[in-house]
C-alpha cells in the first residue's frame, strides 16, 4: 500500500520539477510565447492536472479541458434530464440571450434597474426564479466572446481575437460550431440579430451551422454614419454614398441553410432604431414554428442594443427616469426578454427550455455617457473584472431550482459543451481530435439543486496577449490593460488604454478587493506556487500540444 507521505513526496518532487515553468507562467518574466514553454520530462498533458495537491480537476479526454468531478450532482442532473425526456419525448430547447455591451450592474438583479432609472423586471424575474451567477466571464470584446460561446474554444485557438470591422476578413469557416452539431443531431437552429463573426463568404451564419438567420453581419454602429453627432460623414453626401455602396456590409439579412441569403434592405441611422423589434419578431416566429413542428430548437438571440449608438424604438423613448437613450434601450431589451419568455410559457414549453441571459463584455466606457455600469474596475477592452465579468442568469422552470445564487466560475466557452450535453450529444464523439476544447459541460452545476461549478479556473487573454487566470477567488495576472487618460480615471478601454507589465505579476483577492487595486503577490506567495502556477503549466501544455492559430504574447 502506498503511504500518504510517499504520495506527498512525489507531489513535492513534481512541483520542484516545474519550478522553471512556473517562473515563466506564473510571474510573467518570459518574452517567449506561452505556447513555446517547455513541459517537464515525463509529465504528459493528461497528468498535468495532478502537479499540485490543491488542484482537483480531472481530464477525461486529451483534447478537452479538465473539469471538477461531483458524482452526486451529476447523477441528480442526469435523473432530472431523463425524467424530462420521458415526459416530453424529446430533447430540451436552448435559448441564449446575448445583449451587446451591457454592464454587470445595469440590471436590477445585479444592483442596477430602478437604482439607475431603468427598471428591468423581466430580467430580474429570471434571476429570482432561476440561477444567478456572480462570476460569469466573457472575453474583453464582442467578436472573441461570440467565438468562444459558439465554438467552445478560446479565441487564440480560433484566431478571432478582436472586434471585426466593416468588410473585415474575419473567418470562422474552419471552426466547428455548436449549432452545426445540434442541427445534425435533430435540432432546428437559428440566430437572430448581431453575428460579428465574419462577413466573407463561407463565414456567414447559415454557412457554418445555423439553419436560419435574420440579422446583420457586423456591428450596429458601422451602419449609423448619419448619427447627429457624426457630421463628418452625415454632412458629406459623397462620402456617405461611398460608405453606403460598400457591398454586403450594410445589409439586413434573411437566410436559410438550404436557400442561402437575401438582403431585406440597407441599415441606416433611422431604421436602426427598430432592428431589435424585428429580431424579436423573427425569434418569436422561429420558436412558434419549432414548437408546431415538435422539434427541439437552439436559438441564439443577439441584441443590437445596447451598443452605441443607441436609438430606442419609438415606444421606449423617454421610458427611463433619466430619459437618456442608453437607459431607454435597457428598458427595451428587458421588454423583449419578457416577450420571449412569456411566449415560452404561452406555448407551454418553458419547462423544456433552458434560457441563458448574458452580455458579450463589460460596458464600453469610451462612449460615455452613453454607457453601462459595472461595480468593478475597468471596462470593455480590458481583462480587468469590469471588462470581462458579466451578468449570467439561467432560467428553466421545474429544472433549475429558483432563488439560487452562486459565485461558481462559468466561462462563455462552457455553453458549447453544456448545450451539447443537454442534447444528449457527447462532444468527445463529434469533435475532431486535432482541436482543443476549452469549454466544460456545466449541466450538473445548473440542474443539481445545490450544484457547484465544474470549472476550476478561467484563463484571460486580451487579443493575442496572455494575461492570467482566476482560481477560486484569486486572480493572477502577468500583464494588465489599464484605462484612463488625463484627469479621467477608469474611463474607456478601447480608445483610452495602456498595457502595464508588472515586475513580478499581480495577485488579487477578488472577495476583499474586487476592484483589483492592491496586489498581494508576496503575501499570497503560496497561490502562484501551488495553484495558479501549476494551472498555467497545464494550460501551456495544452497550447504546446494543440498549437493556437496565433502567436501568443506573454508581455
Amino acid at each position: 500500500m502506498t503511504k500518504r507521505g510517499d504520495a506527498q513526496s512525489r507531489d513535492s518532487r513534481k512541483i520542484k520539477r516545474i519550478k522553471p515553468l512556473l517562473a515563466v507562467a506564473a510571474l510573467g518574466t518570459a518574452t517567449a510565447a506561452l505556447a513555446q514553454m517547455s513541459v517537464p520530462a515525463g509529465l504528459t498533458l493528461g497528468s498535468m492536472s495532478r502537479v499540485s495537491p490543491v488542484l482537483k480537476a480531472v481530464r477525461t479526454h486529451e483534447n478537452f479541458e479538465p473539469a471538477l468531478a461531483f458524482p452526486e450532482q451529476a447523477r441528480a442532473a442526469a435523473a432530472k434530464l431523463a425524467a424530462l425526456r420521458r415526459h416530453t419525448g424529446r430533447a430540451p430547447n436552448i435559448l441564449i440571450l446575448v445583449v451587446d455591451d451591457l454592464g454587470y450592474g445595469d440590471v436590477g438583479a445585479y444592483g442596477g434597474g430602478e437604482a439607475l432609472g431603468a427598471p428591468t423586471p423581466h430580467i430580474d424575474r429570471l434571476a429570482r426564479e432561476g440561477l444567478k451567477l456572480t462570476s460569469t466571464y466573457s472575453q474583453p470584446s464582442c467578436t472573441p466572446t461570440r467565438a468562444a460561446l459558439n465554438t467552445g474554444r478560446l479565441p487564440v485557438r480560433s484566431g478571432l481575437l478582436k472586434p471585426s470591422l466593416l468588410n473585415d476578413t474575419a473567418d470562422i469557416s474552419s471552426e466547428l460550431l455548436a449549432s452545426k452539431l445540434l442541427s445534425q443531431g435533430g435540432y432546428v437552429t437559428g440566430l437572430s440579430g448581431k453575428w460579428h463573426l465574419g462577413e466573407k463568404e463561407g463565414s456567414r451564419p447559415w454557412q457554418v451551422g445555423f439553419d436560419e438567420f435574420e440579422g446583420f453581419l457586423g456591428v450596429v454602429n458601422a451602419y449609423q454614419e448619419e448619427h447627429p453627432s457624426q457630421p463628418d460623414a452625415a454632412g458629406d453626401p459623397e462620402l456617405l454614398e461611398e460608405l453606403r455602396s460598400m457591398p454586403g456590409s450594410r445589409d439586413l439579412w434573411r437566410a436559410t441553410k438550404a436557400g442561402g441569403g437575401r438582403s431585406l434592405g440597407k441599415i441606416n441611422w433611422e431604421n436602426s432604431r427598430d432592428l431589435d423589434q424585428k429580431f424579436a419578431d423573427f425569434s418569436e416566429d422561429f420558436i412558434r414554428r419549432a414548437a408546431k413542428q415538435g422539434k427541439p430548437f437552439y436559438l441564439s438571440h443577439n441584441f443590437s442594443k445596447v451598443h452605441y449608438f443607441n436609438h430606442p424604438s419609438q415606444r421606449f423613448v423617454g421610458r427611463s427616469a433619466t430619459k437618456d437613450v442608453y437607459r431607454d434601450s435597457v428598458i427595451e431589451v428587458d421588454d423583449i426578454v419578457g416577450r420571449l419568455t412569456r411566449l415560452l410559457e404561452e406555448l407551454k414549453i418553458a419547462d423544456n427550455t433552458l434560457v441563458f441571459f448574458t452580455s458579450d463584455n463589460g460596458p464600453e466606457e469610451d462612449s460615455y455617457p452613453e454607457t453601462g455600469v459595472t461595480p468593478f474596475r475597468g471596462a470593455k477592452g480590458t481583462t480587468l473584472e469590469g471588462g470581462v465579468r458579466v451578468p449570467g442568469i439561467f432560467w428553466w422552470p421545474g429544472m433549475i431550482k429558483g432563488g439560487r445564487v452562486s459565485d461558481g466560475l462559468f466561462d462563455m466557452t462552457d455553453m458549447f459543451n453544456t448545450s451539447l450535453g443537454l442534447a444528449g450529444i457527447d462532444p468527445s464523439q463529434v469533435v475532431p481530435t486535432d482541436r482543443y476544447i476549452d469549454g466544460i459541460d456545466q449541466t450538473s452545476f445548473l440542474l443539481a439543486d445545490n450544484g457547484q461549478s465544474d470549472r476550476e479556473a478561467v484563463f484571460f487573454y486580451n487579443a493575442d496577449m496572455f494575461v492570467g487566470a482566476r482560481w477560486r477567488y484569486y486572480k493572477m495576472v502577468v500583464s494588465e490593460v489599464q484605462v484612463g487618460s488625463g484627469n479621467v480615471r477608469d474611463m474607456g478601454g478601447l480608445d483610452n488604454a495602456q498595457t502595464i507589465i508588472p515586475t513580478n505579476g499581480f495577485m488579487y483577492n477578488l472577495y476583499t478587493d474586487p476592484k483589483e487595486r492592491r496586489s498581494e503577490m508576496i503575501a499570497k506567495a503560496w497561490a502562484p506556487s501551488y495553484a495558479l502556477g501549476p494551472l498555467l503549466a497545464v494550460h501551456g501544455a495544452s497550447l504546446r500540444k494543440y498549437p493556437p492559430k496565433v502567436f501568443i504574447r506573454v508581455r
